[in-house]
């Protein structure tokens, strides 16, 4: 076949194909032996000399073009973390998950680029894969912060077995989550899902302002998520402390990210401003993760508390990490008039 293949004028491609790439990802390491030693490294080839073009080939033009270049970039890193999320590979789960939200993000900014009418159901099953991936990706995070504020406690401060019911806790949560996102990744939803982006990128669903130069376009997009945050902000530092304002800051932390990634997508058209408007709203949920944790972290504490206590185990280590905790949510929101005040500067885009 190869011999055909050469002399009807086929040659091999240059770069491998994600296939290729993916099973050697996923393929089971071979014993070494002399026979299948690695080949001594040569030189790369000097690559040749580039002509002066005005504009290189596939550069974005208009406002349709950009959106197009983030949805396609974020398109090509899902596939390609596919692998390393099956082999539960670190921070693959968490990478796979952003690029999903800029997805949706995407989807959901640019509407007067890309037609709803066909966005809105694929928005819909990256939402649910997104879901699918924060059952492990949720877990590390906590586990990780538990873990960190028990080590920075004293020994003295240490009663009961606090470290060994946590270890179980985290590795039993994750061993689940990961068998079920193994199963989700085989799914017939997940794979109909890859195939609607394909689809979707290569007849793209371009409204009339997908052609227009793309200052105008994406700027008004991405104000327009600015002034939404700021509702959400102000509505929730205006509620008194307790469930219903944490909430509501939960909710602003969503259109934070949301808001981020359109900046993001943004900032090759838009430039600085825009690059300068991504940093600020990434502080920003910073601070409104970083009380999320908290009320997550407490929540797991009481549980785990209450289940030490049920074996007849002292419960002051639970106690104490969970005052810490709530000293942490006080020390993100007391921060967060200020880099709102950052946001509302770096909006003039």
């Amino acid at each position: 076949m190869d011999k055909r293949l050469r002399k009807a004028g086929v040659r091999p491609s240059k770069s491998a194909s994600k296939l290729a790439r993916a099973l050697a990802e996923t393929a089971p390491p071979a014993p070494a032996t002399a026979d299948t030693a690695p080949a001594p490294a040569t030189a790369p080839a000097a690559a040749p000399k580039k002509k002066h073009r005005t504009r290189p080939v596939g550069e974005p033009v208009t406002a349709g073009d950009h959106v197009l270049a983030y949805v396609r970039a974020q398109r090509d890193a899902l596939v390609e973390l596919d692998p390393a999320v099956r082999q539960d590979v670190p921070d693959s789960v968490h990478r796979m998950r952003v690029a999903t939200r800029r997805l949706r993000s995407a989807f959901r900014a640019f509407r007067s680029v890309l037609d709803r009418e066909a966005t809105d159901p694929v928005g819909t099953d990256l939402k649910w894969l997104a879901g699918e991936l924060g059952l492990d990706r949720d877990q590390e995070v906590l586990a990780e912060r538990l873990t960190s504020a028990l080590d920075a406690l004293p020994p003295a401060l240490v009663t009961g077995p606090v470290r060994d019911r946590l270890t179980a806790w985290s590795e039993a949560r994750h061993s689940g989550a990961h068998g079920r996102l193994t199963a989700v990744l085989d799914s017939h939803r997940y794979l109909a899902l890859l195939d609607a982006l394909d689809a979707l990128l290569a007849d793209p669903p371009l409204r009339k302002k997908a052609a227009a130069e793309p200052r105008e376009v994406l700027t008004g997009a991405v104000r327009k998520d600015v002034r939404k945050l700021s509702g959400l902000v102000d509505r929730a530092l205006d509620l008194p402390p307790g469930d219903d304002r944490d909430l509501a800051l939960h909710d602003a932390r969503k259109k934070a990210k949301r808001t981020r990634y359109a900046a993001e997508a943004a900032t090759p058209a838009l430039g600085g401003p825009a690059k300068a408007l991504t940093a600020s709203v990434k502080s920003l949920q910073g601070l409104l993760g970083d009380h999320q944790d908290s009320v997550m972290a407490r929540r797991t504490l009481r549980e785990l508390s209450a289940v030490a206590h049920a074996a007849g185990e002292n419960t002051f280590t639970y106690g104490l990490l969970y005052g810490r905790e709530e000293r942490r949510a006080e020390i993100a929101e007391a921060a967060l008039p200020e880099a709102w005040a950052s946001v509302a500067k770096d909006t003039a885009l």
